[in-house]
This record gives C-alpha cells, structure tokens and sequence, in this order.
C-alpha cells in the first residue's frame, strides 16, 4: 500500500512492491500474476478494514443516528481520509471503480446489509413497524449509501459530505421514531 500512496498505480513496479515486501520480484510473482492482482487485494483488505469499523461502531450503545454517523465518519473520515490524503491516494480511491468495480459492488451491498441490520434492530426495539410506513430497513440502508455516494461525488470537502450523511441519517431516525 506505501508504495502505491507514494508512486502512484501507474508509476508503481513490482520491483518497487518486491522491495517495499522484503522479497524478491520472483517470489511476488508466484503471489501475484501483476500490480493489478495486488491492487485489488489491497482494495479488498480496506473494504475489510472498513466493515470491521462499521460492526463496531454499530455495535456500541446508544441512538441510532449516532451509531449510524460514527460508523460512517469512522470509514469516510478516517479510514478513507487517511488514504485520499496522501499524494496518490484520490488516484487510488478512483481507480477502484476500474480495478475493482466487482469488489465495489459486493462490498456496498455488504455495507447496505450492515446498516438495514441496525435500522431493523432499532425499529423493533421501538416497536416501530417499518412496513406500515412503506419503508423497509433494507430500503433506508440503500437510502443512506446512495446519499453517502452521491455527497462524495458531488462534494471534494468532507465537511459537506458529513452534513449529508448527517441529514440522512436524521431523515432516517425520523421515519422510525
């Protein structure tokens, strides 16, 4: 990952990725068929990163909205932040829509699920049927990663997307309250 931050996807070797691993270029092919395999697996252990900080976030005590803003500043301001902040890292971060465009998918599906999970445990736990309101958990958690997207390609200050995720997830807190 250090390397791809630094260099860049294009200007980064295997050589660079062999040396930065403390192996050699033929041991990381036996690994890797190419920089793209090795991009996708570090895609693939961020989305794993941020799940895990999702599960967590959301497993706290405490409102709803707060659990759901926590778990989502947790990925887009930390995690994400941390990335998108070095020299290549918005590079980086747009690439995945080419790279691994596949991950993406599942990935904000398995996002989705996480977040519909919380919603229909707070709704239960208000007695709150969602079906009677024409809403469903999954539908309010799909709600929620489009706002999260679009804020993201609508807006380059985080600050703005934060008072997007933060009016959606009041939108949300009110439909089951």
């Amino acid at each position: 990952m250090s390397v791809f931050l630094a260099y860049g996807y294009q200007r980064v070797t295997m050589e660079d990725i062999a040396r930065a691993s403390e192996m050699s270029r033929p041991a990381l092919y036996l690994l890797f068929r190419n920089k793209a395999d090795i991009y996708r697996a570090l895609a693939g252990r961020v989305f794993e990163q941020s799940y895990a900080m999702i599960e967590a976030e959301l497993a706290r005590t405490g409102p709803l909205p707060a659990r759901l803003t926590s778990a989502i500043d947790s990925v887009m301001c930390g995690l994400l932040a941390e990335i998108e902040d070095t020299p290549h890292g918005t590079e980086l971060i747009d690439l995945k829509s080419s790279l691994a465009a596949d991950l993406i998918e599942v990935g904000m599906a398995r996002m989705s699920r996480l977040y519909a999970a919380a919603i229909e445990a707070d709704a239960g736990e208000r007695r709150v049927d969602l079906a009677a309101r024409g809403l469903t958990a999954a539908g309010l958690a799909e709600t929620l990663i489009c706002a999260i997207d679009g804020a993201k390609q609508r807006f380059d200050d985080r600050e703005a997307c934060r008072r997007v995720v933060r009016g959606t997830v009041r939108l949300i807190d009110i439909a089951i309250n």
